[in-house]
């Protein structure tokens, strides 16, 4: 029998001061069998960094199209949008980056991060439309002790940093930059 992904209702409340987006976001979020509570919080991450009306959560691991964790598509169904989290090989991100007008990836755990962009980085740098960047392990350790099936979660973004919050617990998310597109 095969085990079923764990659902978790959340509520976000994004307020971006930086694209003056402020909205509520009621989520579903089905974590697969194989995903980690640390890889769920850092979609929802990606979620509240790249908040929008059209911005959804793709198949993903469920997925035997290659979806995204995250994509946003225009009203005609073109990808604007495709967004990666962990440590995704080149060749999805070259597919990706041919099907979208943008690939945004959250890579995670820094030192397996490090050996991945050691390996891949020469060549995810020619991709002109990839941004890639690093979540240090501490803030999404802060995210990941934020987890629960019934969260409440606050982000407020304003010049490059998040700071997201769950009751009483809190964390400010400062991701770096490893390509500088698009």
């Amino acid at each position: 029998m095969a085990l079923k992904a764990t659902i978790y209702k959340t509520t976000l409340n994004v307020s971006d001061l930086d694209r003056h987006y402020y909205a509520e976001h009621g989520l579903t979020v089905a974590r697969h069998p194989s995903e980690t509570e640390q890889r769920m919080m850092v979609r929802i991450l990606a979620f509240a960094l790249h908040a929008d009306e059209r911005l959804e959560f793709g198949k993903d691991l469920s997925s035997e199209d290659n979806e995204p964790p995250l994509w946003r598509k225009d009203y005609s169904g073109l990808i604007e949008q495709w967004i990666e989290v962990g440590l995704p090989d080149e060749k999805l991100l070259r597919r990706a980056s041919s099907r979208a007008a943008e690939v945004i990836v959250i890579a995670y755990g820094e030192h397996q991060a490090g050996i991945w962009w050691g390996k891949e980085g020469n060549d995810i740098r020619r991709l002109r439309n990839v941004r890639v960047w690093l979540l240090p392990d501490d803030q999404a350790q802060a995210l990941t002790d934020m987890c629960g099936r019934g969260m409440q979660l606050q982000c407020t973004l304003e010049d490059g940093e998040a700071w997201f919050s769950n009751g009483e617990q809190s964390a400010q998310i400062k991701l770096e930059l490893l390509t500088n597109h698009p």
